[in-house]
């Protein structure tokens, strides 16, 4: 009876109406978050790639957008199988057009990790700049302040950058200006930028394997022993990505990697839910 009565109350707090639109606002904010990064990507995207963008080169100029955008149709899949549509549903035609778009998600996940990684190899690119008077650059020469942020370069933008003293290198291909600090922070940030996308690949295998379990389709008692402990260490990592993001400055990713953690724990939290239902509906069949 304690263990229907703590279901029942499970149920009833995910089902009030502040719960709901909490989530739903959570949801709507990373769908903003969509229309963000295509902006900050378009402008870097007429510097990298002044030239135009073509299929070949969409996941390096568009990787961030392409990402979140992939993720947040595969969130609300999630959202639907944990906690709109019941389970007598998830068969058939529904169950399998779920999956097809699910997999269709994943092959963009995965181009946009490729598409992180491209930009590390961007980065390794950078020489050392030849020319000692920065002034002297003409063309369509751009200073890199972070990742994916390009300014101008103008004659007051290089007598600035001159009196700072520091080493400078160049992107001969893009026209690109970069001085030590920057460069290795842009560094930094490009690599967290993979091991982020890829901790975020093993959550949404996480949540495949719960969700299978859920329906029955699989069993394994070694992820029931240690899920709890591989979660953990996964939201970890993207915690301490967002504490990063949010100490070197760049809010956008910052708010972005808050937004997704709170979002998936609603997933797991609609996975309690689901839980829940499922032993209130074996309990009321024992007890007849």
């Amino acid at each position: 009876m304690a263990e229907l009565s703590m279901n029942q109350t499970f149920m009833k707090h995910f089902h009030s109406w502040g719960y709901q639109g909490f989530k739903y606002l959570i949801y709507t904010l990373l769908a903003i978050n969509v229309y963000l990064f295509f902006s900050e990507e378009w402008l870097a995207s007429k510097v990298i790639f002044a030239s135009g963008v073509n299929l070949d080169t969409i996941i390096e100029a568009f990787s961030s957008t392409i990402d979140t955008a992939a993720w947040l149709v595969l969130l609300l899949l999630f959202e639907l199988e944990t906690s709109v549509i019941d389970d007598e549903h998830l068969k058939g035609k529904v169950k399998w057009t779920l999956h097809g778009v699910r997999a269709f998600c994943y092959i963009f996940i995965i181009y946009s990790l490729y598409g992180y990684m491209t930009k590390i190899g961007l980065i390794g690119q950078f020489a050392p700049h030849k020319i000692s008077d920065l002034c002297t650059l003409t063309g369509d020469w751009k200073f890199m302040e972070t990742l994916n942020v390009y300014n101008a370069f103008t004659k007051e933008t290089c007598k600035s950058l001159s009196t700072v003293g520091s080493e400078f290198f160049s992107h001969e291909k893009y026209k690109i200006i970069a001085n030590t600090k920057t460069l290795a922070d842009v560094k930094g940030l490009a690599w967290v930028d993979v091991i982020n996308a890829s901790a975020w690949v093993s959550v949404v295998l996480m949540l495949e394997i719960d969700v299978h379990t859920q329906l029955g389709n699989i069993s394994s008692r070694w992820w029931t022993k240690y899920n709890k402990f591989v979660k953990t260490t996964v939201y970890s990592v993207l915690f301490i990505a967002a504490v990063y993001w949010g100490v070197t400055g760049n809010f956008l990713e910052f708010w972005d990697a808050f937004l997704w953690i709170v979002a998936f724990v609603l997933i797991e939290m609609n996975m309690f839910e689901w839980q829940a239902e499922v032993a209130e509906r074996k309990n009321k069949q024992v007890s007849r």
